[in-house]
């Protein structure tokens, strides 16, 4: 599995994603400027758009690399010649989301400490009014790339049945989109104001999608980072429990139906 793993990784480096992602990073050095112009709140905003800013990097990079990794080694023939080794496609698979995980986190990282930087460089220019919880800052930098590491693992089940790239792109999408809300709707369904105006299969169905989709909004820190709130020890390890039991059940999910497609 590690030579799965460390092949896995010099692919993605040898693409220049690396290298893209340390282009965009000058965006970053914008950032102050930008946030000068909330005259009252520099540094909330400063942290505001860098968090939001390593989001969506990630969240790109989760997308192509989780969807398109397993049908790029199809496409060029690479699997065929790995899987005819002593080698399973489980241990294929988990090798190829092992090695895009580490490469997630290692772009959080670095991503982080230029945003750590920025952040700070915008507290000393304009001090802010309540102090910065720099450990908050970097545990959200750290959830949100577990975040989007889940869907990597989405992505990924679904390109072990797809034979393209776009159902995992856009199954991947839809998937993120839903989990970001489905603490919100499970919330409102509980509420007395829904037991009037929704109807028991909508709700029975809501929930039913609710315990199947990730519950993503629990990865979601950025609030806590802006506004130097503290935060609850016991959610996070709760949360990490949860990333760990979820991704491990996507991962043998889609380590059977790999096991079982056909390849041609």
């Amino acid at each position: 599995m590690f030579s799965i793993i460390q092949t896995t990784l010099k692919g993605v480096f040898r693409d220049r994603v690396f290298q893209g992602i340390m282009a965009l990073a000058v965006f970053f050095l914008f950032i102050p400027s930008a946030a000068s112009l909330s005259m009252r709140q520099v540094t909330e905003l400063s942290i505001t758009l860098s968090l939001s800013l390593i989001s969506i990097l990630l969240f790109i990079l989760a997308l192509f690399l989780g969807a398109t990794t397993i049908w790029k080694d199809i496409e060029r023939r690479y699997t065929f010649s790995v899987l005819s080794l002593p080698l399973s496609r489980t241990t294929y698979l988990v090798g190829k989301f092992f090695g895009i995980a580490l490469f997630m986190l290692l772009t959080a990282l670095f991503l982080g400490t230029v945003s750590i930087l920025v952040i700070k460089f915008s507290s000393v220019l304009y001090p802010p009014s309540r102090p910065i919880l720099w450990s908050t800052i970097i545990v959200s930098i750290f959830f949100d790339a577990l975040k989007y590491i889940i869907i990597v693992a989405v992505a990924m089940l679904l390109a072990t049945v797809s034979t393209s790239f776009f159902l995992p792109i856009f199954g991947a999408i839809s998937t993120f989109l839903a989990g970001t809300i489905t603490q919100q709707v499970y919330e409102y369904l509980q509420s007395q104001s829904a037991q009037k105006a929704v109807s028991d299969v909508v709700r029975n169905a809501a929930k039913l999608f609710y315990y199947i989709l990730p519950n993503l909004s629990g990865f979601d820190l950025k609030v806590h980072a802006i506004y130097s709130i503290p935060l609850n020890s016991s959610g996070l390890l709760l949360t990490i429990i949860y990333f760990f039991v979820y991704t491990g059940i996507l991962l043998a999910i889609g380590s059977i139906l790999f096991e079982r497609r056909e390849m041609k």
